[in-house]
This record gives structure tokens, C-alpha cells and sequence, in this order.
């Protein structure tokens, strides 16, 4: 069961997982009605503001990012995670991940500049580009493998360490046409190496304590009913904040990580019994 190396979103493929059939939906998409995966670790993505979590597996934190090695960074379209700050659904979805999660609540309130058209598309895939106002959600997976970062979470493993631990950095943004607005390229990696560790240039800071808690894999793959095997500490920020879309759309176009759009979330999980407690 080895995983593959181009994911969709921070998802992998380790085999058949067991699971029950496709249960419907309510207004906010979450799977009703059917048998809820068991045995597994808690799951992700989470609203950050609950602290109620009844999936008690004994499983360490992992160390803070910048004793790891940065291995992967990539994006969502929409925020997986919910808090105060981006907590206004988007929509059922397509069936693929898109066209729902959650949008930040500045997003609403941008002004006719921020919102102005960009001069070319921002990272176009078959399920469309990126606009100014929309959200995203920016993962800066961490391993504790020797590993070089590169294309999905197969860069995070190696055959000398199969099992790592694994730390993502989140942060939700609002894309604004604004080159005064923070540059994603500022946040890339570009070989930056920091006492032997591979490491981003920089994490975003100002957006509030970041909320940590035990959690897995993301994605649309998953479900409640569908659960991912892999252990993940996550340090989720609760404050959205502004990002030039420019700066997306150029990063989109040249990276280590050979991402070029983003990817469709994984539905919130709200069964406790699949949801870690958070303590902070």
C-alpha cells in the first residue's frame, strides 16, 4: 500500500479503506445517517472554536515546524476549517471538493479595488480560477523525515521512514488585487534552509495564536464515513487575512511543489467521536 505522489489536496492513497455507504447531506453538507468510521485517529478538517472532541487515541504532538523539515506546500479553494473568522458556508459542493468549505468574513467587505478584475487568469483548472475576494487555505506540511520538499505527500516520506510525523501550518486568506496585500512568495520555501531543515521564508503571524490539535489527512477523498490513516498535528490560525492574488497567480506558475491550482476541501467533521479534544 504505498502512497502516491501527486495527492489531491493533503489527501493519499493507502489502499481500500473501509467504509459504509454515502449517507445524505444536510444544509451544510456533512454526512447524516450513516455509520461513522471507527478505529481510526482523529480526523480533519474541524471547526477550531469547539473544544469537544471524544477521540481520546494516545498520539504525541509532533515537534514545532521549525525543528522539521518543510516538505510540502500546496492550497485549497475555500477553508476546510471553520472558526469565527471564516465561518460562511460556500455551498454544497460539485461532488469533487469544490464550491464548498467556508469564505472569511472580509471577503464581504473589500473595497472596489481589491475586487478589480485581474489582467489574466489566476491559476485556471477544470474546475476554474481564482478571484479577487474568494478564499483560500495554505498548508505548509512538515515532516520529520530527511526528505527534499516537492510534488504531494509522497515528498514527506522516503522508504527509510515511512511513518513521520507530520505538522501542518494553516493559514485562510482572502485574495485581494492589492500588491500592498501579503505575497505568497514571501512564504515559499526557495531553498531556504535553516539549521540544516528545510523551512519557509516565512509563516504568517498577526492572525492569532494558532489553534493545535491532533487530526489527520484532508481532502475530498474523505468523509465521516471514509477516515483518513494518517496522524497529523495541525496549528490552524483563526484570523483570515488579506493576500495579493497577484502574487498566487505567479507562484502558480513556477514552484518546488509543482502545484498550479488549488484543490477541492474536505467536508467538516462533526462527530466527536472522530474529533481529537483541544486542550489550549
Amino acid at each position: 500500500m504505498r502512497p502516491t505522489h501527486r495527492t489531491l489536496g493533503f489527501a493519499i492513497t493507502l489502499g481500500l479503506l473501509s467504509s459504509t455507504a454515502l449517507a445524505s447531506e444536510n444544509s451544510h453538507g456533512h454526512a447524516e445517517g450513516g455509520e461513522a468510521c471507527v478505529g481510526f485517529g482523529p480526523q480533519t478538517p474541524r471547526d477550531i472554536d469547539s473544544l469537544v472532541g471524544e477521540n481520546k487515541r494516545n498520539i504525541a504532538l509532533a515537534p514545532p515546524a521549525r525543528k522539521m523539515n518543510l516538505c510540502n506546500i500546496h492550497f485549497h479553494k475555500n477553508a476546510e476549517h471553520k472558526a469565527a473568522a471564516f465561518a460562511i458556508y460556500a455551498g454544497e459542493g460539485d461532488g469533487h471538493g469544490y464550491k464548498s468549505g467556508y469564505q472569511c468574513a472580509i471577503s464581504k467587505t473589500l473595497t472596489p479595488a481589491e475586487l478589480a478584475p485581474t489582467k489574466e487568469s489566476i491559476c485556471a483548472s477544470d474546475h476554474g480560477d481564482l478571484k479577487p475576494g474568494d478564499t483560500i487555505e495554505v498548508h505548509w506540511v512538515h515532516s520529520s523525515c530527511d526528505v527534499q520538499p516537492g510534488a504531494g505527500l509522497g515528498s514527506c516520506l522516503s522508504d527509510k521512514c515511512a511513518n513521520p510525523d507530520l505538522r501542518v501550518e494553516t493559514q485562510v486568506f482572502t485574495l485581494v488585487n492589492d500588491p500592498q496585500a501579503l505575497n505568497i512568495n514571501d512564504m515559499d520555501y526557495d531553498g531556504n534552509m535553516v539549521g540544516g531543515l528545510h523551512q519557509a521564508k516565512m509563516l504568517p503571524t498577526n492572525t492569532g495564536k494558532p489553534v493545535e490539535f491532533l487530526g489527520s489527512t484532508t481532502g475530498p477523498k474523505y468523509s465521516e464515513q471514509t477516515c483518513s490513516p494518517l496522524q497529523v498535528t495541525w496549528s490552524v490560525r483563526p484570523q483570515c487575512a488579506k493576500l495579493d492574488i497577484n502574487s498566487v497567480g505567479e507562484w502558480c506558475k513556477s514552484n518546488a511543489f509543482k502545484e498550479d491550482h488549488a484543490h477541492g476541501v474536505r467536508k467538516l467533521v462533526t462527530n466527536p467521536k472522530l474529533l481529537s479534544p483541544i486542550t489550549q
